[in-house]
């Protein structure tokens, strides 16, 4: 199929001029959208023609930060309950059983359910590779489903012997590191306008590699011209643990080490101050903020209204499928809008102190999943239905008992509880279609990932 016509929607572009079309559509040449606007102004026939009457039609959503193997750990009891550092030290020891083929099932797992949430491009972060696991085991899983994949060699080599929080048997030599980052860059990484797969380089944590090694990634990275991710000011503890080893707080470390730049970007970045935020706007760095694995691991409320407010490009993720518990990137953009006001409820929120002052509005929030993610991202390919950008989109149908009553169709999907997409569309090719996956037999992928689920945890 070259030629993809959708018709009668309720088009939400997210361009410049955040365009609204109540009896709009989309037409999608070769993967690429050619014409968007009122059904007057398009085309009338297709290759395929989806008449979308009562739904509405959004870009797809971006993920700015995943952890796909954690789906096999979800809601683990001993790790319930934990804060970020005696999670992960919980379950570090089950990771490291990890085997190339749960590394596979389990990426199919997270962009199945990416999928039905809206998403269509996902940066995974997979930090560590026990028993022969590699991240090709990923890339490979990933081009069956069909959602574009910003694939991150993350990396683990400051070990407890050495000082740093994972135990030695989860981490690697930065020599194998570097040497496997750019075997990866060299046989994957697609620079073109619409690519499938990207490789981003990141180290994973100050607290799990070395200075060094942050700073032959970031070398690396820009010989090749690749972007840069890491975690960073997550917790208090993160805070504490830079300061005593390093010197510095997060971000401070950041800057000796170069990690600062339009090509890096940072997830949570909770605990930052106010010269920090400057910092980020100053050398154009991201941050993915992901408000639900905050409130699950009680990391605390990123200053996303500060960030916003200072320039700074801010996108969503899920994060870990293990911090999360699920992968519903639509649920992360109303979890956004909600802590935000969370976060000025707390701080005193009150029009009559200032009244331009206001809360986060469920279509800010919805920038933040698209136009957002695609910034800190770096591609000017997505997030926005405009014509030369990606075919990438999906839609909800509006008549349904939960939208029932709702007056705003755009902010009806952001207030509403989140529901499934009845179709999501990646390069003018359908993953999700009358609410179902169509590149995989999802009961068939539930069974494989529940047998090795129980295999991880129990042997």
């Amino acid at each position: 199929m070259s030629t993809l016509l959708i018709k009668n929607a309720y088009i939400v572009t997210m361009d410049d001029h955040q365009r609204e079309i109540p009896e709009g559509g989309l037409f999608i040449r070769r993967g690429l959208i050619e014409e968007v606007g009122p059904m007057s102004e398009l085309p009338t026939t297709a290759d395929e023609v989806l008449d979308l009457k009562g739904h509405i039609v959004l870009p797809g959503l971006v993920n700015t930060h995943h952890h796909f193997y954690q789906t096999l750990t979800r809601a683990v009891p001993a790790a319930q309950d934990a804060n970020l550092f005696n999670w992960l030290k919980t379950l570090y020891p089950i990771w490291a059983r990890i085997t190339p083929e749960d590394i596979f099932t389990s990426t199919q797992t997270a962009l199945a359910e990416l999928a039905l949430s809206g998403c269509t491009t996902a940066s995974d972060h997979l930090y560590l590779y026990p028993n022969g696991s590699k991240l090709d085991d990923e890339i490979a899983a990933a081009s069956e489903i069909g959602l574009r994949l910003q694939a991150s060699r993350g990396s683990m080599s400051l070990g407890e012997s050495a000082g740093g929080l994972p135990p030695d048997s989860v981490v690697d030599t930065e020599d194998n590191i570097l040497k496997d980052s750019q075997r990866l860059i060299e046989k994957y990484h697609d620079a073109k306008t619409g690519a499938m797969t990207q490789i981003v380089l990141a180290p994973c944590s100050p607290f799990s590699v070395t200075g060094d090694l942050m700073k032959q990634s970031a070398k690396l990275a820009r010989e090749y011209g690749v972007h840069l991710h890491t975690h960073l000011a997550e917790t208090e503890d993160e805070e504490q643990f830079c300061l005593q080893k390093f010197g510095h707080r997060p971000v401070g470390y950041m800057q000796e080490l170069d990690w600062v730049g339009d090509d890096v970007w940072f997830a949570h970045a909770v605990y930052v101050n106010a010269e920090e935020i400057k910092v980020f706007a100053k050398h154009n760095c991201g941050v993915a903020h992901c408000p639900t694995s905050n409130m699950r691991l009680a990391s605390g409320i990123a200053p996303v209204k500060e960030y916003l407010k200072a320039g700074v490009n801010v996108g969503l993720g899920v994060d870990g499928s293990a911090s999360n518990d699920g992968s519903h990137l639509l649920a992360e953009v109303r979890n956004a809008m909600l802590v935000s006001r969370v976060k000025e409820g707390i701080t005193g929120y009150s029009l009559s102190d200032d009244p331009n002052r206001k809360l986060m509005t469920a279509r800010e929030a919805l920038h933040l999943g698209t136009r957002g993610g695609a910034a800190v991202l770096g591609r000017k390919d997505i997030g926005s239905l405009e014509a030369g950008k990606c075919g990438d989109f999906f839609a909800i149908n509006l008549n349904q008992l939960g939208y029932a009553g709702m007056h705003d169709p755009v902010s009806a999907i952001v207030f509403g509880q989140p529901v499934r997409a009845d179709y999501t569309v990646v390069n003018g090719k359908f993953v999700v279609k009358e609410g179902q996956l169509v590149t995989v037999d999802e009961h068939a992928l539930i069974e494989k990932h529940n047998k090795a689920a129980k295999n991880l945890l129990h042997g």
